[in-house]
């Protein structure tokens, strides 16, 4: 029996809250899990966030402060805290992913990238630094869990080296770029799509959000893990948006050149976290599903290494291990 399940039940009964039918909705790299109820016309989404694994007060915080921005995010309806269950209103079954193609790709990212340039537009909300500790400890995740769990390879002191001096590059690009919030999984298995409004996406799974660089999003968008485009379509969107930031004042003084290599550099950093993320999730939680999506996110990076020259020695140590 799903314990949780009957849980959640018993809650909705005590709360009044009446329906027809309820089903999974979605589950994420996390212990929440999501269902849907319907009730005639209507339906709703439950989160199921065991509360000694996970906090729901970050995500009631945050889509407060994302709901007061303008963005479409979900609404709380009822919470409870103890038991970790909250009643939110349904953004749709439709995810980007399953909608993106090359026919609806520019109109899809354009809206995604809109969105995103409203939020960067706000004041900075009081959310956590995506500091020089932070931006380590994810670069960790490479060696730690891809190389060391997932591929069973332990480096040599000058393979560390080289591994560190990487890292300190990374962390420079992403801590000297202007600071915004940062949604921090920005990507089309966490954007919905929005038939009443097709200017703004319905946007999720926000709760990790920081104040970090520029790029991240964006960057978690056009070189998502989970769909690949070609580099010259990458750029013209990169393009896009950055005359819309350099216009509405949220960069100054920057070129396009470096904003370019601000974004390539971001990703090479998301990505490495990523490929250790992945195999974190199959080698601590059980979770196998994502490692198909480790050589797409590995091309990324091997994609970046061969663009920029003082990446060369990573480049020969991946090529070489891997």
């Amino acid at each position: 029996m799903d314990q949780r399940l009957e849980q959640l039940k018993v809650w909705l009964n005590d709360s009044g809250i009446t329906y027809q039918d309820i089903a999974p909705a979605s589950a994420d790299a996390s212990f929440r899990r999501y269902f849907r109820i319907t009730n005639n016309e209507s339906s709703y989404i439950i989160m199921d966030a065991p509360p000694e694994k996970e906090d729901c007060k970050p995500f009631i915080r945050i889509a407060t402060i994302l709901f007061d921005f303008g963005l479409n995010v979900p609404q709380i309806l009822k919470q409870d805290l103890e038991q970790g269950f909250l009643l939110l209103n349904d953004l749709g079954k439709t995810v980007f992913l399953s909608e993106l193609n090359n026919d609806t790709v520019d109109d899809m990212y354009v809206s995604a990238m809109n969105a995103l340039l409203h939020l960067q537009k706000h004041k900075k909300p009081d959310l956590p630094a995506y500091d020089e500790s932070l931006l380590h400890n994810e670069l960790d995740l490479f060696p730690d869990w891809y190389l060391a769990k997932q591929l069973d390879i332990t480096l040599s002191a000058e393979q560390k080296k080289i591994l560190e001096q990487t890292f300190e590059v990374l962390i420079k690009n992403a801590l000297v770029q202007p600071q915004v919030c940062v949604h921090r999984d920005f990507h089309s298995r966490n954007l919905m799509v929005n038939k009443d409004n097709p200017d703004y996406p319905g946007v999720i799974d926000f709760q990790d959000a920081v104040i970090g660089a520029i790029t991240y999003d964006l960057v978690s968008l056009l070189k998502d893990c989970y769909i690949c485009w070609p580099r010259k379509k990458v750029e013209s969107w990169v393009k896009y948006f950055y005359t819309e930031a350099d216009s509405s004042g949220i960069i100054n003084d920057v070129s396009f050149d470096a904003f370019l290599r601000w974004f390539d550099l971001m990703g090479l950093q998301r990505h490495l976290k990523v490929a250790g993320i992945f195999s974190r999730l199959k080698h601590r939680d059980g979770k196998t599903g994502y490692l198909k999506d480790i050589p797409r996110t590995m091309d990324y990076v091997f994609d970046v290494l061969e663009r920029y020259p003082e990446f060369k020695p990573l480049q020969k140590l991946l090529s070489d291990i891997l």
